[in-house]
């Protein structure tokens, strides 16, 4: 699979707007990590005046086969019925999105449900959900190829539309399992070091989750230095949709926002398949999923919040617009000591 070229990072810009930071109004470096933020996204985008104001979530929703194992709470039935929750704005990633000024972007990648030509979700199915990866691999290449291929053009028709900031979230039952065995193999961790309470099972279905994932892993030894190889054996549709989306945008200088666990996995996916992809992740947030804080350490990421969240669909993500909309506000709006007539230190 050929995929863009990746834009190196703008480092005049980003040197120009770490100028600008020390010369307002404040101590140097006071603003901490909203200076770096600002500074970082000016190299992403190329500019020493960001402008991240038009964003959007993009929504991959896919079931999967290993949810026939048991290893969620809920009933598979769960991922069409919260899609059409999405459609209809009931969900948590509506109400975060909405106050964050952000478009939900819906795409159906891969759900075992036909929704017929509703409006308002991009159909783009590649497969009725994929396999169970206890038995073999999760997908084939073509599969995988195609759903990272979707996210990529979904990618580039949200910013075609003027999206300036993206972020990627998910909704598909049982997709926890997948991204902690993706998580192990990447980062070389037992399934026990980073396999979490995915929707909240209790702690007899979080082992009978591990020793799933033990399982999937043995049964299909993923290389861990092929990233289709494993995206094709214990991966998921949404996962490589949402790993098309992070190497689109990179490819035209947007950043992208990264919520938790899942979202996460496939941007070490994406990193994997084209390193230069990394200059252009923003972690929202750390969630609770205990495999998340490893993927991050893993990619370098500093997330910007922390509030115990495990809820996905992209929420961790929206709310860090709003960290992001400070710094870049900060950057714009606050006056220099030379501007306001202050004294800077001597």
């Amino acid at each position: 699979m050929i995929f863009p070229n990746i834009p190196p990072v703008h480092m005049e810009a980003s040197a120009t707007v770490r100028q600008r930071q020390n010369s307002l109004t404040k101590p140097l470096g006071s603003a901490g990590f909203l200076e770096d933020l600002s500074v970082q996204i000016a190299g992403m985008t190329g500019s020493a005046v960001p402008d991240c104001s038009r964003k959007a979530v993009i929504v991959m929703a896919a079931d999967h086969g290993i949810a026939k194992e048991g290893v969620s709470p809920y009933p598979q039935e769960v991922t069409p019925q919260m899609v059409m929750n999405f459609l209809h704005g009931g969900a948590a990633i509506n109400v975060l999105t909405r106050q964050a000024n952000s478009a939900v972007v819906i795409v159906d990648i891969g759900v075992a449900h036909d929704f017929g030509p509703i409006p308002g979700i991009y159909h783009r199915k590649v497969a009725r959900g994929t396999a169970n990866m206890l038995n073999g691999p999760a997908m084939n290449r073509n599969e995988a190829e195609s759903a990272i291929r979707v996210g990529m053009e979904i990618a580039d028709e949200t910013i075609d539309s003027g999206v300036q900031l993206l972020a990627t979230g998910e909704m598909g039952i049982g997709n926890t399992t997948p991204s902690a065995a993706i998580t192990a193999v990447l980062c070389g961790r037992t399934p026990a070091e980073v396999t979490g309470r995915g929707t909240g099972i209790d702690e007899a279905g979080l082992q009978k989750k591990i020793r799933i994932v033990e399982r999937c892993i043995a049964a299909n030894q993923p290389d861990p230095k092929d990233a289709m190889d494993v995206l094709c054996k214990i991966g998921g549709l949404e996962i490589a949709g949402m790993a098309g989306v992070v190497i689109a945008a990179a490819a035209r200088r947007i950043p992208v926002v990264l919520d938790g666990l899942i979202s996460t996995a496939a941007a070490a996916i994406a990193v994997e398949l084209v390193p230069e992809t990394k200059n252009y992740l923003i972690a929202g947030h750390q969630s609770e999923e205990i495999g998340h804080r490893i993927l991050l350490e893993k990619l370098g990421l500093r997330p910007l919040i922390q509030l115990n969240m495990r809820i996905g669909e992209g929420t961790g993500a929206a709310l860090a617009f709003h960290v992001i909309d400070a710094s870049l506000n900060l950057l714009r709006d606050m006056a220099t000591f030379e501007q306001a007539g202050v004294s800077d230190k001597g």
